[in-house]
C-alpha cells in the first residue's frame, strides 16, 4: 500500500493525459487524414487548450508535432493509396473516396490553381475549409510523383497545426476553465469548417 501510495503521489494528473492524450491524438488526426469524417481541426484546437492550461513547458510544442506529423503521415497515406487506384483499372475505394468528396467545381478550380502556382497551392490546401481533398484529386490527376507531393505537402501540415494550434490557444487564454476553452475551440473551427459550404448552398439557392 504504501509503494502504491508512493506511485500515485509522483504520478501527476498532466502526466496522465500527456501519456494518452498524445497518442490518442496521433492516432485520431491520422484516422482523419486518411477518413476525412473526423474534424481534425477541432481535434488539435482542443488539444491546443488542454496543454495551454497545463504547466509542462513543452506541452504545446508537442501537439504542434504530434498533430504535424499524423496530418503529414495520413497525407502521404492517402495519396500513395489514390495513385494505387489511378493506376488500377477498377479504381479503388479510396481513389473513390476523394473523388466523392471533391466536387467537380472545386476539382476545376484546383486543377487550374494547380497549373499557375504549381505547388504553392499544395502548401496552402490545407488552409482553406474542404480545399485538401480537390488539390490532391487534382495532383493524382496531373500524375504527380509521391516525393514532390510529400515536398508540398510538409509545409502544409506544419502551416495546418499551426493554425489550429492558435485558435485553441486563443480559447484557452479566454477562459479560465479548460473545458470552456474546448467548447469555444470547437465552435469556432466547426463554424471555419461549414461557413464555406453553407455560403455556396445559399449562393446556388439565390442563383
Amino acid at each position: 500500500m504504501i509503494c502504491l501510495a508512493a506511485v500515485n503521489s509522483t504520478v501527476s494528473p498532466e502526466s496522465t493525459q500527456q501519456a494518452i492524450g498524445y497518442p490518442t491524438l496521433f492516432l485520431l488526426v491520422l484516422i482523419g487524414a486518411l477518413v476525412p469524417v473526423v474534424p481534425t481541426g477541432a481535434l488539435v484546437s482542443s488539444a491546443a487548450v488542454v496543454a495551454f492550461h497545463q504547466s509542462a513547458p513543452f506541452a504545446l510544442l508537442f501537439v504542434f508535432a504530434v498533430a504535424a506529423l499524423a496530418a503529414f503521415l495520413g497525407d502521404i497515406a492517402l495519396y500513395w493509396l489514390g495513385r494505387r487506384g489511378m493506376r488500377s483499372k477498377n479504381g479503388s475505394r479510396w481513389l473513390r473516396a476523394i473523388r466523392d468528396r471533391a466536387p467537380e467545381d472545386r476539382l476545376a478550380q484546383a486543377q487550374e490553381k494547380l497549373r499557375d502556382h504549381d505547388i504553392a497551392v499544395l502548401t496552402l490546401s490545407r488552409l482553406v475549409p474542404a480545399g485538401r481533398l480537390p488539390v490532391m484529386l487534382a495532383c493524382l490527376m496531373a500524375d504527380m510523383p509521391l516525393r514532390r507531393f510529400a515536398r508540398g505537402n510538409g509545409p502544409a501540415c506544419l502551416a495546418w497545426a499551426v493554425t489550429y494550434q492558435l485558435i485553441g490557444i486563443l480559447g484557452g487564454s479566454l477562459f479560465e476553465e479548460p473545458w470552456e476553452g474546448v467548447v469555444a475551440a470547437v465552435a469556432l473551427t466547426l463554424t471555419i469548417s461549414v461557413a464555406p459550404s453553407v455560403w455556396r448552398r445559399l449562393r446556388r439557392a439565390a442563383a
